[in-house]
């Protein structure tokens, strides 16, 4: 693993002998970069995969999570199928996707990452494998995710749609955790730093949007459920909502917005902060293309 990931370091050598010395020199913070990431490398792969208890579930799930969003759009389906099977024998037990998916998101390509993940998992054992997926939040460019939709909400209506249409594209008659990927209600999010009072709108109530998921567990069609681009005010309503009112709680975060105030506020009722390792995932990509390489 360590030949296949460093080797997409290497520089071409010199072409001119007499810029020997001066070409070494330059290489050299890329040497040592290399040499970085060749340890990171083999520690990674003289070490086990572990695994947590995802809260007081019952989901006991890898340290490490594959994302699949560009299945479909930078990825053929057969590569798809390379990378989750790679992924799935070093231990990886689950699978991060969205109905959005691939990205960018376009009409034309809309579920196709879901189609190349159900596609492979009719050959392994469901049983071993935690598929997550998220139903979209507020949109009114996303229009093509639901039938007939002016818009896209976080309702009963629009999860209960969202849900059977992902069922059936991932071949399978259940969801490990189901997330909302981002809110119903206006949150400045995907490059928007600052809150913009005039942008306010009604949005679906905690508690609605709760029953809705609480419905589709009660079915046998979603096991758990979490929130993605979240504020701490919004998660806190959630864990409010759930505890007076008997629902089902979220128990994940993933991506939050205003990551610090989340944690302080939030991390004594929530179970798992899932977050983004830049470091791991180009660890992960490099080894992959060396290897399909």
């Amino acid at each position: 693993m360590q030949q296949m990931a460093v080797s997409a370091f290497t520089a071409n050598p010199s072409s001119s002998h007499g810029n020997t010395l001066s070409g070494l020199c330059s290489r050299r913070p890329e040497i040592w970069h290399r040499r970085r990431i060749g340890s990171r490398i083999r520690a990674q792969a003289q070490s086990q995969m572990q695994y947590r208890k995802l809260g007081d579930s019952d989901l006991v799930i890898s340290e490490v999570t594959l994302g699949t969003m560009t299945f479909g759009e930078q990825n053929t389906e057969k590569e798809a199928h390379d990378i989750l099977s790679y992924s799935f024998d070093q231990g990886v037990n689950i699978l991060d996707t969205a109905e959005m998916y691939p990205v960018p998101p376009r009409k034309e390509t809309q579920g196709r990452t879901d189609l190349y993940i159900g596609s492979w998992m009719q050959s392994k054992p469901r049983d071993k494998i935690i598929l997550a997926t998220k139903v979209s939040g507020y949109s009114e460019r996303s229009t093509f995710l639901r039938d007939n939709a002016k818009v896209v909400r976080v309702d009963a209506a629009n999860i209960k749609e969202s849900v059977e249409k992902s069922l059936s594209r991932l071949s399978t008659d259940y969801i490990d955790l189901l997330q909302i990927h981002w809110p119903d209600r206006y949150v400045p999010l995907f490059g928007e730093y600052c809150y913009n009072p005039t942008k306010w709108r009604p949005s679906v109530p905690f508690e609605e949007q709760l029953k809705a998921f609480q419905e589709l567990i009660d079915e046998g069609k979603v096991r758990y459920i979490g929130v993605s681009n979240e504020t701490s005010y919004g998660v806190m309503e959630f864990v409010h909502a759930a505890k007076v009112q008997g629902l089902p709680k979220i128990l994940t975060l993933l991506k939050c917005a205003t990551q610090i105030t989340v944690m302080l506020g939030c991390l004594p009722t929530l179970h798992w902060l899932e977050v983004f390792s830049l470091g791991s995932i180009l660890i992960l990509t490099l080894t992959y293309q060396r290897r399909a390489g």
